[in-house]
């Protein structure tokens, strides 16, 4: 078991920085090499998992798309079922949408009416928490398909952009913040 600060490292050296993506003046931090190394994604999700506690949720919600890949792992560890927070114009059924603004332009996101029973506990998941408007709209999408939401988890937040501010006053776990 790694120590929250060796788990910030670790996540620091898989970071790869990329100027100018997706459009100029945006430096993408780029997650994927995280993803590719199995040890260190199981270290990653097993630390996920011990900060909540696998028995306080009941299902794992992902955001589209870096943020499925987290909570399918985290959901399969825990036993637990995963929901999509989809790109909007993506799910098949009757669903719930928000539209936010993100560091780079704007978007929506969707999940189905029906992703959760009512008061339903959902770990939010995703890899980067930058402006915050991705979290925002979907921790009110969880509520408003009824969910609760019990904890929200990021690989790696950019706090000098101030996301955490715009879903306050819940609390954000990330495994590394960079200033």
């Amino acid at each position: 078991m790694y120590t929250k600060l060796q788990i910030s490292e670790l996540v620091a050296s898989k970071v790869v920085d990329v100027p100018d993506f997706p459009k100029p003046g945006i430096l993408f931090k780029d997650l994927m090499p995280l993803f590719s190394d199995g040890p260190a994604f199981g270290a990653v999700i097993d630390a996920i998992i011990a900060e909540h506690g696998a028995d306080s949720f009941d299902v794992v919600a992902g955001i589209e798309a870096r943020g499925f890949v987290i909570a399918a792992a985290i959901a399969y560890a825990t036993g637990k079922g995963v929901v999509p927070v989809r790109k909007a114009g993506k799910l098949p059924r009757a669903t719930v949408s928000a539209s936010y603004a993100l560091e780079y332009g704007e978007a929506a996101l969707e999940v189905h009416e029906d992703a959760f029973t009512a008061g339903e506990r959902v770990l939010v998941v995703d890899d980067v928490l930058a402006t915050g408007g991705t979290a925002a709209a979907t921790l009110g999408l969880v509520e408003r398909a009824g969910g609760t939401v019990s904890g929200f988890s990021v690989l790696l937040e950019l706090a000098f952009l101030d996301g955490r501010s715009r879903i306050a006053p819940r609390p954000v776990h990330a495994l590394l913040t960079v200033s």
